[in-house]
């Protein structure tokens, strides 16, 4: 029942766009679910991420998990095309992954710029969670893909083009010329 009046307390987040100002931030909602929800769904609140474990575990809730094994596939798909891409070995612990998943891999590698390449890997994300989105508006689960779903735009909203260009430069340089260097902040 509290799920019903937290849910429709809830600003949409549909049709965010990329220059739109998000109607909530993630501590309002955090602190919101504190007010409403049980422990139990609390703990899976705080625990909320949009980069799961590399091994598998178990959550309360059948929408994480296949969110966090939806993600987890696509972190080794990435991993693998990169690999590939260096003529470097990468061991994918017997996975198969789908064909599909590789494709966006694939093109995300070879994408012109990183910023490009996460807009891409971004909008792949959204719609993979949106095949996830709960039948049920007022559950838990509804609860937990609004929290995803709002971390993934939160996400891309820190992103900057110059201060991006900057960093991924320092890195490479360093990369290349063999020195260890940190990210611009």
């Amino acid at each position: 029942m509290a799920e019903y009046y937290f849910m429709s307390q809830l600003p949409s987040l549909d049709g965010i766009g990329e220059n739109t100002t998000l109607p909530i931030t993630e501590e309002r909602f955090v602190e919101l679910c504190q007010r409403f929800l049980d422990k139990k769904a609390q703990l899976e609140i705080n625990k909320l991420t949009i980069t799961p474990p590399r091994e598998y575990e178990k959550s309360s809730s059948e929408l994480l998990d296949a969110w966090y094994k939806a993600e987890r596939e696509l972190r080794f798909a990435l991993a693998k095309v990169r690999a590939d891409k260096m003529k470097k070995n990468f061991d994918m612990e017997s996975k198969n992954l789908p064909v599909e998943l590789v494709k966006v891999a694939r093109t995300a590698v070879e994408a012109d710029s990183p910023l490009e390449a996460e807009k891409l890997l971004n909008r792949y994300r959204l719609e993979a969670l949106e095949l996830l989105r709960p039948m049920n508006t007022f559950s838990k689960d509804s609860v937990f893909y609004y929290g995803l779903k709002l971390k993934l735009l939160s996400r891309m909203k820190k992103f900057n083009a110059d201060i991006g260009e900057a960093a991924y430069k320092n890195i490479y340089n360093s990369i290349i010329n063999g020195e260890r260097l940190e990210a611009i902040q």
